[in-house]
């Protein structure tokens, strides 16, 4: 039923009898106006809880030892409380979140029932959604890539938790799984039916958003709250209008027949350089861009002299002005106006500039810089001093990224933003604002090839080229300005669901076992510069991010590899802290380095979690592949969890037993996936199989710096006898039936991909080789030499005789028939079927093969072959050079081990430095016990 309501908008009655405003304006007076509740407590309206949220934050900042927060920003009280909307999003470390934790959140029960397999996610899923593109950030995994994860880890209402939050996207999906359209929710539920998934339960989770940087939480928080979308729509439109009639004259033009008025859409300035053999001038658009193809020339003529130019051979040319903010006398390279496109009422036209277009540039180059452009000096940062050399282009202080015209412009838009009275709204009109920055500034190029000159600026850098592109207000602004009126109005139900903070993701206040998932796309290695990156942005809020304590590789602030681990070390500690037993934390890694894949890799197990499955997305089949190898080429779905408090209360106490070694390996079974296929074909999973097992249960002890209970020999026993084998791999009596049942529909079994680079991965290859199928040395050698094409430089060469005498056993025709060869024997030749295992015929057959042992005798195998690396490990030992060349890395493998396990932690250390740097960060075993001795002699 529907009536007419006295204000804006009409009221519907639902079937609850409830009454609701669905015109957003009129929506959004009712949220003003009527009682809200908020963190248990109930306030009169929305300005009311502002009022109060702010007062209380306010004598927070009024602490100094609240300003001692790692990762607290550089800022202002007055500014930072401008950005903030408390307790919803506060620009710095937010006193709010316990609160938010305790009142919304359900406590930690320990005999709850809590089960799930590891989710992967598509992280390509999504980014040309209108939401996501809502905001443009340096690196964002689409919210419709996250939903998927949250509502198999959740369940409606759990709290989550992404410490690296970047631009919200982990915020926006918690409130998508409440509020998805009936098309998204039918069509996901379809996919998981075909996987054989439960259906998902749909409804809102919570969700806690963390980063660093100030320029990434606002975006976070705008995108998460809620707000007038017919009033913003309004003002955004509005502030356009008034900048028109403030500085239109800045972007008229005369039309060709010189008199009518047209506006500037974009100009485009072209850098002038000098020619090396005559020192004429030459206008780098003018002479290289061809006309034709909108390409630059790779050779062109100079116009003077007609001697071949290319780019790198042009010299820059510098023109010398006073900059009045600064006091002194600036060089920047010479650029003129090349090209205006421009408007005369629907249709568009271009020119080249004249007297009269000078004559107005001219005139905004004398006005006063207004006080809302920032003017500080640009601070050594590796993206604006070592990657790019602004200096050269002109570029020492902010300000100097604005030519006068946008300068002007921008700083109108600025201030008529934030001249709302409407908190909210105003926080909304800077988002959208604000997102005119980079494309209004010297960063924008003129790309003649696209569509739009809008945001031209090369993504992840600070670039300045020589073909600049400068666009009005208007032309920058008045889509987007309309996209985000429909975008955020199509959203339904949205409500405060979601904070924010600022600050490190090593120091959350939050209370431990409080979070019951972590969705997290962390920075990896030196990817992006997020801090450098940000501080354009951040320049024009006033709230700058404290970089210290920022986890990536950094060559200005002296950040190495191993810096990047230990700093990521300690906000898995964090996650590990705040995480509920037995949850799961999914992490995106986007590096094509194999060192950071290996640190991270590290910091997870020092922190606590226990990977459980990684893999990655195959985007040309579009499923997702197992990642065995060490080298990584795409990006990766890693799936970890927080061992159970049982388990935990097991090694509280340093408490080093076999029995607490094979809980590990229960617990890690039963979070392991069963059964994984890809159309049809089963996958061998990487997880179960008693290698890895064996290094995760090696692993788990000694990032605990506890020593390893079981021998590589007891283990291999051990775990025959403890657990069921299929296929090579291991499981839980209860996990059985499903794996059986599963894998009889499946049309094959494929092997793991294994590329041989070492001894270890020869050890594997042999080993696979001859598990169905024994042979000779003489078979297997041509196959061995081609696969050993790819062997690492440092790696001492290892004979295939040796490989085989030490993992392997030889028949020499002495006794019966050992059952594999006999197995595979009477499997394969008829003729040999149903003979006694000595009978002289098989015998005959049988003889000089090699095969893999039962676990009992590579057992002792193993015991043989790790006293003869310790031997070689030995002689590293000793060495005296300062860089070992050429060595077997399973010697220092075993080495290490044994060290560790006799607490001599010194020699761990001084091998790792004889190794190269590259072979100890890319090594999961050494990287490993380097850090853990490297700890414990810190300690000392």
């Amino acid at each position: 039923m529907k009536r007419r309501s006295k204000g804006n908008g009409d009221l519907f009655i639902e079937p609850s009898g409830q009454l609701r405003l669905v015109d957003k304006s009129a929506e959004q007076q009712a949220l003003e106006k009527g009682k809200v509740e908020c963190l248990g407590m109930t306030f009169d309206s929305e300005d009311a809880r502002r009022i109060y949220f702010t007062d209380r934050l306010r004598e927070k900042l009024a602490d100094p030892e609240f300003r001692k927060t790692p990762g607290f920003p550089k800022g202002t009280d007055d500014d930072i409380i401008r950005m903030s909307d408390p307790p919803w999003y506060t620009a710095c470390p937010n006193p709010f979140l316990a609160d938010f934790v305790r009142v919304y959140g359900k406590p930690y029960n320990p005999e709850e029932r809590y089960e799930r397999d590891p989710f992967a996610v598509d992280t390509s899923v999504g980014k040309s959604d209108a939401l996501y593109k809502a905001h443009g950030y340096h690196t964002k995994v689409p919210h419709l890539a996250i939903v998927p994860s949250i509502l198999h880890y959740t369940e409606p209402g759990d709290i989550v938790l992404d410490g690296f939050a970047g631009s919200g996207m982990t915020g926006v999906a918690a409130q998508w799984c409440g509020s998805a359209p009936a098309e998204y929710r039918k069509q996901l539920e379809a996919e998981w039916s075909k996987q054989s998934l439960p259906k998902p339960k749909w409804g809102a989770r919570r969700a806690i958003q963390n980063d660093l940087g100030p320029a990434a939480t606002f975006i976070a928080s705008n995108y998460t709250m809620p707000f007038d979308v017919s009033a913003f729509s309004r003002v955004a439109h509005g502030i356009l209008a008034e900048v028109q009639k403030e500085f239109g004259w800045m972007y008229e033009t005369l039309h060709t027949d010189g008199k009518t008025k047209g506006r500037i859409n974009y100009t485009v300035w072209s850098e002038v350089f000098s020619c090396p053999d005559c020192a004429g001038e030459v206008n780098f658009v003018e002479e290289a861009l061809d006309p034709s193809t909108k390409r630059v020339k790779d050779r062109f003529p100079c116009p003077h002299c007609n001697s071949e130019m290319t780019k790198s051979r042009l010299e820059k040319l510098y023109e010398s002005r006073v900059d009045s903010v600064i006091g002194t006398t600036i060089k920047e390279p010479k650029r003129r106006v090349v090209l205006i496109d421009y408007s005369v009422g629907s249709a568009r036209y271009e020119k080249a500039p004249t007297t009269a277009d000078a004559e107005v540039l001219d005139r905004i180059a004398a006005l006063a810089l207004p006080p809302e452009v920032p003017t500080h000096i640009l601070p050594y940062m590796h993206m604006t001093h070592e990657r790019a050399r602004l200096d050269s282009a002109g570029v020492t202080h902010v300000h100097h990224f604005f030519m006068p015209r946008a300068a002007q412009a921008l700083a109108s838009l600025w201030r008529h933003a934030s001249a709302e009275r409407d908190r909210r709204l105003r926080s909304m009109l800077l988002f959208f604002v604000e997102q005119a920055i980079w494309g209004m500034s010297l960063l924008a190029r003129y790309a003649p090839t696209h569509f739009s000159q809008v945001n031209q600026y090369l993504n992840g850098v600070y670039y300045i080229g020589s073909q600049i592109v400068e666009v009005s207000p208007w032309y920058i602004l008045d889509g987007k300005a309309k996209r985000l009126g429909t975008t955020f109005s199509s959203l339904r139900n949205r409500q405060y669901s979601v904070t924010t903070q600022t600050g490190t993701c090593a120091a959350i206040p939050l209370q431990g076992n409080s979070i019951d998932y972590i969705f997290t796309d962390p920075p990896f290695g030196e990817n992006i510069y997020y801090a450098d990156l940000n501080y354009l942005v951040e320049s024009w809020h006033r709230v700058i991010t404290e970089a210290e304590p920022e986890a990536i590789v950094d060559k200005a602030r002296k950040k190495g590899v191993l810096d990047y681990q230990a700093l990521m070390r300690v906000c898995f500690e964090e996650y590990s802290r705040v995480l509920k037993p037995g949850r799961w934390m999914t992490v995106v890694f986007s590096n094509s380095s194999n060192a950071v894949w290996r640190a991270i890799q590290e910091a997870l197990g020092t922190a606590g979690f226990v990977v459980a499955d990684v893999r990655t997305l195959d985007k040309q089949q579009g499923s997702y592949r197992q990642v065995t190898s060490t080298a990584v080429k795409q990006d990766l779905v890693i799936s970890a969890y927080k061992p159970t408090e049982a388990l935990a209360e097991r090694f509280m106490l340093g408490t080093s037993s076999p029995d607490n070694a094979w809980a590990f390996v229960t617990e890690h079974l039963s979070h392991v996936p069963v059964f994984f296929s890809v159309e049809g074909v089963a996958d061998v999973i990487a997880e179960r199989t008693a290698q890895v097992l064996h290094d995760r249960m090696v692993a788990f002890h000694v990032q605990r710096q506890i020593s390893v209970p079981l021998s590589t020999a007891e283990f291999l026993g051990g775990i025959h006898q403890r657990y069921p084998e299929r296929d090579g791999m291991y499981f839980l009596p209860t996990q059985v039936a499903e794996y059986d049942r599963k894998r009889n529909k499946a049309a094959e079994l494929r092997q793991l991909n294994l590329f041989v680079i070492d001894e270890a991965s020869a050890i594997q290859w042999v080993r696979r080789e001859l598990q169905n199928k024994p042979r000779s040395f003489q078979d297997l050698q041509p196959t061995f030499m081609r696969e050993i094409q790819n062997w690492a430089k440092h790696e001492q060469t290892v004979e295939l005789k040796e490989i085989l005498r030490q993992n392997c056993i030889h028949y020499d025709g002495s006794g019966p028939v050992p059952s594999q060869i006999h197995s595979y024997l009477s499997t394969n030749f008829k003729e040999l079927r149903n003979l006694a295992k000595d009978d002289s015929v098989l015998i005959a057959k049988a003889m000089d093969r090699w095969y893999v042992p039962d676990p009992g005798k590579q057992g002792d195998l193993e015991k043989l072959r790790e006293r003869a690396l310790l031997t070689e490990f030995e002689t590293y030992k000793q060495a005296k050079e300062r860089k070992l060349k050429l060595f077997r890395t399973e010697a220092v493998r075993v080495g290490f081990k044994a060290a560790y396990d006799g607490q001599d932690y010194k020699t761990i250390v001084s091998v790792a430095a004889k190794l190269p740097e590259n072979v100890l960060q890319e090594d999961e075993t050494l990287l490993m016990y380097y850090d853990v001795a490297s700890m414990r002699l810190g300690d000392e």
